[in-house]
């Protein structure tokens, strides 16, 4: 008897083309099969298809046949596998998911294999800005679906735009939208932006977060302006019509905000399936190899850790990384970081993945010539933080990120942008006491007074300077070693939740037995 015949239940994974929420989810596709035998078909772009596979494959070693149960399928994209094409997503899933409910033979749009027709699906997780593939499973399916939503953020980032005021949230905001656009006549997206991410100075009050002014959310200038405001209405659309909601959040991470969440939906008997961390469950040299599948550059990064620590020696290097989509809007004060990190001899590598990344010339040479940096366009992150050379990592603060420093046990110099961002800065710095956050980078309203401390930042390149040599100096003396002690507490207490009886194992087994039902 196969792993295929002995399934039972069929779940249907989705998201757009955000990595960051794409790559835990397949770690959640392995763990959820290795758990319990149950058929996944993981729908995505063409663009993705081949880091989808190669991330889903590192969890797996090369004779494990459970890895046959999930499924990879580009779906068609009629203008092309364009970078959030929403609505050209939105159709295509539906027309797959269609012929999966009528329990057809499905194509792959990149490769043009030919997937067997197995029994439709009666789960599906959909990312939290998935609302119309959400409706489509209601509409389409022939028997009640369950659907879960995927939260890749943190969840103390869920509470404050989507949950209720009693759990320190903003409510939900849509009824003030739509009344404001019959009354005016105004778009939608604008008046979206106002009232859904609009600011007053008010204070917000979070589970586990000191009190912060509503501005101190947004530190940097938007970079998705015209389009926020609606992403938070599909999200809260998602959230109010699923059947619960996955956290990608280690418990021990951030507890209160995670025991909100459990109380928030319990209120109207739903689940709530805390199963961070979600990393490679392979340690192997072949999980490390699928991460630097297909890098160009993966030999030279490989050959920079290796020398910088026989030239520097351990816990030397800084890593830096804002993820693949985030950019400062006035790069001025990254050259300046970079600038500092060079005259102090300090190594380091810098990952430049956003499209918004352009680095001058000048900067490149400067970098080069130093003799201590090296500029990536992209790399394996994974790969990078578990490396011994690495002391610390200059991050946006993103989930994903904040999650892989804890498990390597690097600890971290915090430059957070938006979403959950800020609040992972937050409790990173002032909570768990393993990071650094610089203040002097924000911009915009992120120039106002923060609440906690009083402080109002001067926000000049050159208070920038000042800030980035006094945090280097501690990280690399006593207060940062007592960070870094204070991070292989957490980093123990999050690989905890995974053993026998731990947190994140427990709820992993719940979810599975929720999707076989």
């Amino acid at each position: 008897m196969t792993v295929e015949t002995q399934a039972q239940g069929h779940a249907v994974l989705f998201s757009y083309e955000a990595w960051g929420h794409i790559r835990p989810l397949c770690v959640l596709a392995a763990q959820i099969v290795k758990a319990r035998p149950i058929h996944i078909s993981f729908l995505t772009s063409a663009r993705l298809l081949d880091r989808i596979e190669a991330e889903v494959s590192r969890s797996f070693s090369a004779d494990d046949t459970t890895r046959n149960l999930i499924r990879a399928i580009a779906i068609p994209l009629e203008d092309g596998p364009q970078l959030l094409d929403v609505e050209g997503m939105n159709k295509s899933f539906a027309d797959v998911y269609g012929k999966l409910v009528r329990e057809e033979p499905v194509e792959c749009a990149k490769t043009g294999r030919i997937y067997e027709a197995i029994p439709a699906p009666n789960t599906a997780i959909v990312d939290l800005f998935c609302n119309d593939p959400a409706k489509t499973v209601r509409k389409l399916s022939k028997r009640p679906v369950k659907v879960y939503d995927w939260i890749a953020g943190s969840s103390s980032f869920l509470l404050y735009p989507f949950g209720p005021t009693s759990k320190g949230g903003r409510g939900d905001r849509r009824p003030q939208v739509f009344e404001t656009v019959e009354k005016t006549g105004r778009p939608i997206n604008e008046v979206a932006e106002e009232i859904m991410l609009g600011i007053d100075g008010s204070i917000i009050k979070l589970p586990g977060i000191p009190p912060m002014y509503d501005y101190e959310h947004q530190p940097q200038e938007m970079m998705i302006k015209n389009i926020a405001g609606l992403l938070w209405i599909e999200a809260q659309g998602v959230l109010d019509e699923c059947d619960g909601v996955i956290l990608s959040s280690p418990e021990c991470y951030e507890p209160e905000a995670v025991a909100a969440v459990r109380e928030w939906f319990a209120e109207t008997s739903r689940e709530a399936f805390a199963v961070g961390p979600l990393l490679p469950i392979s340690t192997s040299s072949s999980a490390i190899a699928g991460e630097n599948q297909g890098m160009a550059n993966a030999a030279e990064i490989s050959s920079f850790l290796e020398s910088t620590l026989e030239t520097h020696g351990k816990g030397s290097m800084l890593y830096i990384s804002f993820g693949s989509l985030f950019w400062s809007s006035e790069p001025e004060k990254i050259w300046a970081f970079l600038d500092v990190l060079i005259e102090k001899k300090i190594p380091f590598i810098m990952s430049h993945a956003s499209p918004l990344a352009i680095v001058p010339d000048e900067v490149k040479s400067r970098v080069q010539e130093s003799g201590v940096g090296l500029l990536s366009p992209w790399s394996p992150q994974q790969t990078i933080l578990s490396h011994p050379v690495v002391g610390w990592f200059v991050t946006h603060s993103g989930q994903n990120s904040v999650t892989e420093a804890i498990a390597s046990g690097v600890p971290m110099i915090c430059w957070p942008f938006h979403a959950d961002q800020p609040l992972n800065a937050v409790n990173l710095a002032h909570n768990l006491d393993v990071a650094y956050e610089l203040i002097e980078v924000r911009n915009g309203d992120g120039l106002k007074p923060i609440l906690r401390n009083g402080r109002t930042p001067v926000g000049t390149v050159e208070a920038v300077r000042k800030e980035v040599a006094e945090v280097l100096e501690n990280a690399f003396g006593l207060d940062g070693e007592r960070k870094r002690a204070n991070m292989q507490k957490l980093r123990e207490a999050m690989a905890a939740g995974w053993k026998e009886g731990g947190s994140a194992r427990t709820s992993l087994h719940a979810l599975a037995d929720a999707l076989r039902a």
